[in-house]
């Protein structure tokens, strides 16, 4: 048996309450508020994870700070999306750090001898039978 996902409910809210330092009763505030969603078990009873200990200890913070509980909420969420946005700028810098090396090789291969050969007999594959250029190549 391994390590369980740090997203996974194995906690009872008592255990809960004694590793974060909140009580029972603020943990239960935070659920009733939409701040804390712990898992739950087919009887009802509530499994905090470590992301949502995480986020308890998180909200405690802000409450020292003198944030309320929709301030919180609000605060919780922006920092959601920023995290969010922080991902997608990581992936966009990669894909664009790929898109360069692509960029880079498609135009090596274009200054290449043999890619000048090939441009060369396009050019005469345009030619009609009476051995004269075809219209579209010749400049307007």
């Amino acid at each position: 048996m391994g390590v369980p996902a740090p997203s996974a409910g194995v906690y009872g809210i008592s255990v809960a309450a004694e590793l974060t330092g909140l009580t029972e009763r603020s943990l239960r505030l935070y659920e009733r508020h939409g701040l804390l969603n712990p898992a739950r078990t087919a009887g009802g009873t509530r499994r905090f994870s470590q992301d949502d200990l995480r986020r308890a200890r998180r909200i405690a913070e802000l409450m020292a700070d003198g944030v309320n509980l929709a301030g919180i909420g609000k605060i919780l969420g922006l920092e959601r999306d920023t995290d969010g946005l922080r991902d997608d700028i990581t992936s966009l810098r990669a894909d664009n750090t790929a898109l360069r090396a692509d960029n880079i090789a498609l135009r090596a291969d274009r200054t290449r001898p043999a890619d000048r050969d090939l441009d060369t007999t396009r050019r005469s594959r345009r030619s009609d039978a009476a051995g004269r250029p075809d219209q579209r190549s010749r400049p307007g």
